[in-house]
């Protein structure tokens, strides 16, 4: 791929209100990025989901090509990569489990990315007993070759990260914002940490924030690179059960760890296992399910070194500021009420989150992740074929 062809790729992939889904259908219908951004208006305006935003900004090429250009510019920094959904290397376990992420902005070594890898997942507000577990189980994968995917969020992600750098494998953090941006912002220096030993992967353009939309697109992309999703502890209303979901509905294995009758933030594993997730107590238990062989070798991989100023140059590609709103106002949606206009939409009948999206003209992300919340919070439930009924 040429320069400008590559250029042309990141610029159609960060057009407004082009997802991987019409990225995909554009590439299909002109055969190259380039082509695709000369498409008239009057085709993108078919393509479904926000067809009629996409093409109502899809002459105003500035804000695409800005972020075309900061993106290579990134690039240039040592182990900083770019990885387009055409390269050779994309990993194919993600590209079966959703539509591929047309880019995605890496730090760290790509090969990560082709190794056996269970995801941990479990509360930000987790027990010191699961925090040990989360740890020791992190460890435990990597000493026997298995790198750990989790999302770098506060708790249980935070332990598993911990205990996989321990380890003979390592780990991968999946980011909710731009690679440029940490957060949770205490986790500073584990972030520099994975980017020295081993992969940060991120589907944002750089100075994205952490918005509840971006948590879900993290999440799926957990469960699509996993060949299993392990959750720790998880409360009935942990966003943890979730994800577990998404990665039986893309056919990965799905396990949890049980804990006491009596603790509430146990409840959340006891219905998966219940459900028919795996009861997991040991290494060998996820071993044996999975029918890994006996050892995994752990690869010719080597935690990163660099000889010339690493702090400054992981400084500069890994930023730690954060938006100037409140975190409650950035992590999470807003509270459903009756008169929710989205709640009004939905009527109580099922109905998939991309018709809400092309009823109402909000953002499909921003619909997941209000349903996401709702879900917690018991007032809509999910529904075979992806989609939601009103319960309350």
């Amino acid at each position: 791929m040429t320069e400008t062809e590559r250029q042309a790729w990141l610029q159609l992939a960060f057009t407004p209100h082009i997802g991987a889904e019409s990225f995909a259908i554009l590439l299909q219908m002109y055969g190259t990025a380039s082509a695709a951004l000369q498409a008239p208006a009057e085709v993108i305006a078919q393509l479904g989901k926000h067809a009629k935003h996409a093409a109502r900004e899809w002459h105003n090429t500035s804000l695409a090509r800005a972020a075309a250009e900061a993106a290579l510019q990134w690039e240039q920094q040592p182990d900083c990569r770019l990885m387009l959904s055409c390269d050779s290397d994309y990993p194919a376990m993600l590209a079966e489990g959703i539509t591929a992420p047309p880019v995605l902005f890496l730090r760290g070594n790509p090969e990560w990315l082709h190794k056996p890898t269970i995801a941990i997942v479990g509360s930000r507000h987790a027990t010191p007993q699961a925090m040990r577990i989360a740890h020791d189980f992190g460890q435990a994968l990597s000493e026997y070759g298995i790198t750990v995917i989790s999302g770098m969020a506060a708790g249980i992600d935070t332990a598993a990260h911990q205990g996989a750098l321990k380890g003979k494998a390592s780990t991968i953090a999946v980011w909710g914002t731009g690679i440029d941006r940490i957060y949770p912002a205490g986790n500073r220096a584990l972030a520099h940490q994975i980017a020295e030993q081993g992969l940060i992967v991120s589907e944002f353009p750089l100075d994205t924030r952490p918005l509840a939309g971006n948590f879900p697109r993290r999440n799926r992309i957990i469960a699509a690179q996993s060949q299993a999703v392990l959750v720790v502890e998880a409360a009935l209303e942990s966003g943890s059960l979730i994800t577990a979901r998404l990665a039986g509905e893309m056919g990965r294995d799905v396990m949890a760890i049980p804990g006491s009758i009596d603790n509430p933030h146990a409840k959340g594993c006891h219905k998966l296992i219940k459900e028919g997730a795996k009861l997991v107590e040991n290494l060998m238990d996820i071993v044996d399910e999975l029918a890994y062989p006996s050892r995994i070798a752990p690869s010719s991989l080597k935690p990163k070194t660099h000889a010339v100023q690493p702090q400054i140059k992981l400084s500069q590609a890994l930023s730690t500021e954060l938006p100037t709103a409140s975190p409650a106002a950035i992590a999470e949606p807003e509270p459903a009420n009756n008169d929710h206009p989205l709640l009004t939409k939905m009527g109580y009948d099922p109905i998939h989150p991309d018709s809400l999206a092309e009823q109402t003209g909000i953002p499909a992300a921003d619909i997941y992740a209000q349903l996401t919340e709702w879900e917690l919070d018991g007032i809509v439930a999910s529904m075979a074929g992806g989609r939601y009924q009103r319960i309350k």
